[in-house]
């Protein structure tokens, strides 16, 4: 499902009754509303603007499909607003198939690196279902986290963000270990100078670390 680019970017206030998920509209209909169906409580709004999903008042997910990839640098903007416009933890959701792989890399780095969401790659809308409905039992399990367990949210993310420094050119996974616990955080990272990166894993590794993150 292609999104369109004049949604507008902040989606207001949304409450979202526990144990729910408010879907966007245009979702009504659609496979991953139909697989939900019946596995978790959906509700469907008008005038969530960039946002498909809400798994919380504070938590939503963005869905990228292989025809959004395909088509061009909509998806990238859409991001960027979104991540410019709310407060909000945004989890982004990517189709990741033979034919959309080729763009996968480019849009991790943009997910996580630079606008510092957290990334979670899916075959098709079933497997984004089955994602979904995994997310929001989880956060059901702790009444007094309405309704997303932060813990969980972290461990994603420190998972997306470790996935990611890794293929960094010539960071694997010790590396991106050390890198990570020298600098604290994602975005740490990407501001650190090349003296600095060097005193974590050396002057050749840390000019291929910052030519990239400069990119």
């Amino acid at each position: 499902m292609t999104t369109k680019a004049n949604f507008p970017a902040a989606a207001g206030s949304v409450v979202v009754p526990y144990g729910h998920v408010v879907g966007n509209e245009k979702w009504r209909g659609s496979e991953i509303a139909q697989r939900l169906q019946g596995k978790i409580k959906l509700i469907f709004e008008d005038g969530l603007g960039l946002v498909d999903f809400h798994l919380s008042n504070r938590i939503c997910i963005l869905y990228i499909s292989e025809a959004d990839l395909v088509a061009g640098d909509d998806f990238k903007r859409r991001l960027v607003r979104f991540r410019n416009a709310n407060s909000l933890g945004g989890i982004v959701i990517v189709e990741r198939t033979q034919i959309s792989d080729q763009y996968f890399i480019a849009v991790q780095k943009l997910v996580v690196l630079e606008l510092g969401m957290v990334l979670l790659p899916v075959a098709n809308q079933g497997e984004a279902s089955q994602l979904i409905t995994q997310l929001v039992r989880e956060q059901s399990k702790d009444h007094n986290s309405n309704p997303f367990l932060r813990k969980q949210c972290s461990q994603l993310l420190e998972a997306s963000v470790f996935r990611t420094v890794q293929r960094i050119p010539g960071v694997g996974k010790t590396k991106a270990l050390l890198l990570l616990q020298q600098f604290g955080s994602i975005h740490r990272l990407c501001n650190a100078s090349v003296e600095e990166l060097e005193l974590v894993v050396g002057q050749t590794v840390a000019q291929q670390i910052h030519t990239f993150l400069c990119f």
